[in-house]
């Protein structure tokens, strides 16, 4: 979208919480319920048919309601309901798997938002947040903005008292998108980085963003199951991890 059309959409999202009851003051976020105030409840809240109601009202926005069709009335409209996620829960977790692999990244950049805006709720509260499949937000198969969100996250996360933590399982993926910018961003800004048992291809990918030498080459190569490359600082340390038996036994 360009600056005019982003202007429009914002006066349109304006209208919309605004239909709700929702301006920018912040006690238009609560109720007094027998004189206890309490925020609003989900079903309080405008969904994306609330938008996509006032977007045919003038020419310029009607395309945008078009675009919403799919998300509204069609194959995504699951997207159009109110969540039913406990955010106040200790643990969260996003099971997006089952959205498919078109529809995933949507999810994943949902889900990752929510959870930001709330690690940034209270800085002294210790917390963290495990994004599994990392490629599909900084891959070949994102978007520039998606990746510098997620750079971002790993950048000021410290701040908020918090850690990140990126999984895939191909260390190429972190660098498939605009020459590797964002995977190498997110190592920089990363203290403690685990690599386990890599093929050739990934470690000369891997050697051309960390100072591996050749002998952890080699070493990196021929890891077993449970055994990794650790990078701690400028520390390179050779660890072995195994299981507690209380680990076990919930496994079992």
């Amino acid at each position: 979208m360009n600056e005019e059309e982003k202007a429009l959409i914002e006066e349109k999202l304006i209208e919309c919480y605004k239909l709700k009851g929702i301006t920018f003051e912040d006690e238009t976020l609560y109720t007094n319920e027998n004189g206890k105030k309490s925020f609003k409840r989900n079903m309080e809240m405008p969904i994306l048919e609330d938008l996509y109601e006032i977007l045919g009202d003038t020419e310029k926005t009607k395309i945008f309601k078009i675009k919403l069709i799919p998300f509204v009335k069609g194959s995504l409209k699951f997207f159009n309901n109110y969540t039913n996620i406990e955010i106040n829960n200790k643990l969260i977790i996003a099971d997006i798997y089952e959205l498919g692999e078109e529809n995933i990244q949507y999810g994943m950049y949902i889900f990752t938002e929510l959870f930001w805006d709330r690690i940034k709720v209270d800085r002294e509260k210790k917390k963290a947040i495990y994004l599994d499949e990392i490629w599909r937000l900084i891959g070949v198969t994102s978007n520039k903005n998606v990746a510098s969100f997620i750079y971002k996250i790993f950048k000021t996360i410290r701040k908020y008292g918090g850690s990140a933590v990126a999984i895939t399982q191909d260390v190429s993926d972190l660098f498939s998108l605009e020459h590797g910018t964002y995977g190498k961003s997110i190592l920089n800004n990363s203290s403690i980085k685990t690599f386990f048992s890599l093929e050739e291809e990934n470690i000369k990918i891997l050697s051309e963003y960390t100072n591996l030498s050749d002998k952890e080459k080699i070493e990196i190569k021929t890891l077993k199951r449970g055994e990794c490359l650790m990078f701690a600082g400028d520390d390179h340390i050779l660890t072995k991890i195994e299981a507690d038996d209380f680990e076990k036994e919930i496994i079992i």
